[in-house]
C-alpha cells in the first residue's frame, strides 16, 4: 500500500477497533497526520487519562508509552516498534540510579518524564519539560532535591528557580547536538531571526535564545508571533506541526554539529515508527506495552501528583 491507502486503512481500523492514536510532535508528518491527539509529553500524559477508547496506540518512544499504560492498567497500550527507545531515558538505569539515590536518603526526587517507569518508581515528583519549573517550586525551599536524568534541564532549574538541585549526569543526545558555531553563523544569515530552544539544550545554546520552553511552548510562542522568522533548537518533527499552525512563519532548524545530509537534528528513536509499523500495530494489535504491576503503583503515584499539580 501507499501512503495515502495506509492512512485511509489506518482510519478505519481505528473506527472498527475503537482505538485511539496520540502522538508526538517529533514523529513523521504522515503519523501526525492520522492521529488523534498530537502533543508534548504532559499534553499527551493529560490526554491518556481522558480519552474513552479501548485500544490506545502511542505513536512515540517507550517510556511514553509506559506513562499511557501506568495511566491506564486496564486498556490495551500499543507501541509501533519496541525498539522506539530514548538515549536520556538510556543514560538513567535503575540499578544505577538506585544506587545514587540510596547515598542521599533526605533528598526528595523528582525524575523528568524522560525515564523508565523504574525510575519513576524510585521517584517522589515526576515533571515535563513544560511544567519542570512549578515542580520543582512546589518543593519546600529547604527540602534537597535530586533531579534526573537531564543535567542540561536540571541546569537551567537551577538557574530559573534558584534551587540548588543535586543532577544526574544525563543528556539527550538529540539536544546535545547543536552546534554553537554553526548557530550563529545561520543567526548572522538571519539576523531579524528569534531563537526559539528546548531546555534540554546545552547552556551556551540556552543563552542564545529569545525563548526557551517546552515543545509546546516554543509552538505557542510562534504563535503569538505568526509573522515574524525563527531559528528552532529541538527535534525537527516540530516544524510540520508549527508550519501548519503558522503558515505564515519562516521556520529555520537549528543546525548540527555532524557534517551529514541532514542539517537538523533528528531523533532516530522517534523516527524507528513509520506509518506501516503504526498500521500493522493496529490491525495485529501487537507489539502491546505491560508494566509489572507493583512498578506500574509505584509510578503512578507521582505522575499523579505531577498531573494534579499542573492543573492547579
Amino acid at each position: 500500500m501507499d501512503l495515502q491507502d495506509t492512512s485511509r486503512r489506518i482510519l478505519e481500523l481505528k473506527a472498527e477497533k475503537n482505538a485511539t492514536i496520540l502522538a508526538h510532535y517529533y514523529q513523521e508528518a504522515a503519523i501526525q497526520d492520522v492521529a488523534d491527539v498530537i502533543g508534548d509529553s504532559l499534553y499527551l500524559a493529560r490526554q491518556a487519562t481522558r480519552v474513552k477508547e479501548d485500544i490506545l496506540i502511542m505513536a512515540g518512544v517507550s517510556f511514553m508509552a509506559e506513562t499511557v499504560k501506568i495511566l491506564n492498567p486496564h486498556k490495551k497500550v500499543l507501541l509501533p516498534d519496541t525498539s522506539a527507545g530514548c538515549s536520556l531515558a538510556d543514560s538513567c538505569s535503575p540499578q544505577e540510579f538506585g544506587k545514587f539515590i540510596q547515598q542521599y536518603p533526605d533528598h526528595l526526587v523528582v525524575s523528568y518524564v524522560n525515564c523508565s517507569a523504574e525510575i519513576k518508581a524510585m521517584s517522589d515528583l515526576v515533571c515535563t519539560s513544560s511544567n519542570a519549573v512549578e515542580v520543582i517550586r512546589s518543593v519546600p525551599e529547604d527540602q534537597p532535591v535530586i533531579f534526573a536524568p537531564d543535567r542540561n534541564l536540571g541546569r537551567y532549574l537551577i538557574r530559573q528557580t534558584g534551587r540548588d538541585l543535586l543532577l544526574w549526569d544525563g543528556a539527550c543526545m538529540v539536544h546535545e547536538a547543536f552546534s554553537i558555531d554553526k548557530l550563529l553563523e545561520l543567526y548572522r544569515m538571519y539576523p531579524a531571526s528569534r531563537i526559539i530552544a528546548h531546555p534540554e539544550s546545552e547552556e551556551h545554546i540556552l543563552k542564545t535564545a529569545s525563548y526557551v520552553g517546552s515543545t509546546a511552548g516554543m509552538l505557542d510562542y510562534v504563535k503569538r508571533h505568526d509573522s515574524g522568522q525563527f531559528i528552532v533548537a529541538t527535534e525537527a518533527g516540530i516544524l510540520y506541526q508549527m508550519q501548519k499552525e503558522v503558515p505564515n512563519a519562516k521556520l529555520i532548524p537549528a543546525p548540527v554539529q555532524k557534517d551529514n545530509s541532514c542539517a537538523c537534528s533528528e531523533c532516530s528513536h522517534m523516527k524507528v515508527n513509520t506509518l506501516e509499523k503504526l498500521y500493522l500495530c493496529l490491525k495485529n494489535e501487537t507489539p502491546e506495552m505491560n508494566i509489572e504491576e507493583d512498578i506500574r503503583q509505584k509510578a503512578l503515584l507521582p505522575i499523579v501528583r505531577m498531573l494534579e499539580l499542573s492543573e492547579n
